[in-house]
């Protein structure tokens, strides 16, 4: 059984901010919905905890009209960016409060309260009160409060976006572990990031201005991306966007560069298409395409080398510390057999992708 969305629409000031929405979330898997900033995730949030009413559309739990249901009868947690916590009560009342109104016993709660603690990294601040924590302490504290409820339908909103990066991705990696409890539950996860999106999510929804893109498996959606738009929203860093034509048995991109036709796209006919290459599939090589440095980061064991080529701005991805001083010059491969295939117009649908290895 499933959480449903028909059809939701809401729109303010003449914009849409949810645009014919249709997903189903499953009970029992945790799905992330990516987008990037003003995409409808937080409105669509919203409307399913009941703190918003959309224009049309409606919401089945499990069957059941659910979209009628008060905010206050909605069995419904949610974690917001910014941490709200109640600043008189102490962190260990402040994860009580949810089971003190559900007249749990007290020796019950004192139980769950210290267990969700010790999950959460908290057991030694259990009597300070919340002004006396950090930050990413604070968004501990409200992530434990909506955890330790057990709610039927859980909503994660961007719960790591304000922690400082080392606890972020300490707490990305507990995370799958710290919502086990909440398994015969709902949980919606709300992110811009694509690792997120990818790492935490048994399900993924792309949302871009208020439409769903796509859903499905990640690891689907990520090798069969529905357009363009979708593949540079799941990319990080985002998919090299190559203009250009097929033409008899080249591929004809900026600058007259010609690139050899791969056999997979005979079957489409000559022509205008954007081609997509993973930046960890763009290669530095001896002989291609040069480029001029315009930024160099290395991340961890990986640099990402950006460039200004004659198809545009690139971004290449390769493994270990690499020098690339901005302005010095670099050369590119293009490994045509890994380039998807996008149409032309609109948010470019997808012609074709590569042959992926068989996923066990």
């Amino acid at each position: 059984m499933s959480l449903v969305a028909q059809s939701l629409n809401l729109g303010h000031g003449g914009k849409p901010h949810l645009n014919a929405v249709s997903a189903a979330f499953e009970r029992g898997k945790l799905t992330t919905v990516i987008g990037r900033t003003l995409a409808g995730k937080t409105t669509l949030m919203r409307v399913i905890a009941g703190l918003q009413n959309a224009d049309s559309g409606a919401l089945m739990l499990d069957g059941k009209a659910f979209s009628s249901r008060a905010a206050w009868d909605r069995d419904v947690a949610m974690v917001y960016q910014q941490f709200i916590n109640y600043p008189h009560l102490s962190v260990f009342e402040n994860v009580a409060f949810p089971l003190r109104k559900k007249r749990v016993a007290t020796a019950e709660i004192a139980k769950h309260v210290t267990a969700m603690l010790e999950k959460v990294g908290l057991s030694a601040f259990g009597e300070r009160k919340p002004s006396q924590l950090s930050g990413g302490q604070q968004q501990r504290v409200a992530l434990a409060r909506a955890l330790v409820r057990k709610a039927d339908i859980l909503l994660l909103d961007e719960p790591l976006v304000n922690l400082d990066y080392k606890l972020r991705e300490q707490l990305r990696d507990e995370f799958r572990g710290l919502l086990e409890s909440q398994r015969q539950g709902i949980i919606i996860y709300n992110t811009t990031e694509p690792s997120e999106a990818m790492m935490l999510g048994d399900q993924l929804v792309v949302m871009h201005e208020g439409r769903i893109l796509q859903a499905g498996i990640p690891a689907e959606v990520f090798e069969k991306p529905a357009s363009a738009l979708v593949a540079s929203i799941i990319n990080d860093p985002p998919m090299n966007i190559i203009y250009g034509q097929l033409d008899g048995k080249s591929i004809v991109a900026g600058g007259g560069l010609r690139l050899p036709r791969p056999k997979r796209f005979a079957a489409l006919p000559n022509g205008a298409y954007r081609f997509g290459l993973p930046a960890n599939e763009m290669q530095l090589a001896s002989s291609g395409i040069k480029g001029r440095v315009t930024f160099s980061e290395v991340s961890g064991s990986e640099t990402f080398i950006h460039a200004e080529t004659a198809l545009g701005a690139t971004v290449t991805q390769v493994e270990g510390v690499h020098t690339a001083p901005i302005g010095s010059e670099v050369t590119l491969a293009i490994p045509t057999e890994s380039l998807f295939v996008f149409a032309a117009e609109g948010d470019g649908r997808l012609l074709s992708a590569p042959q992926q290895e068989q996923r066990p």
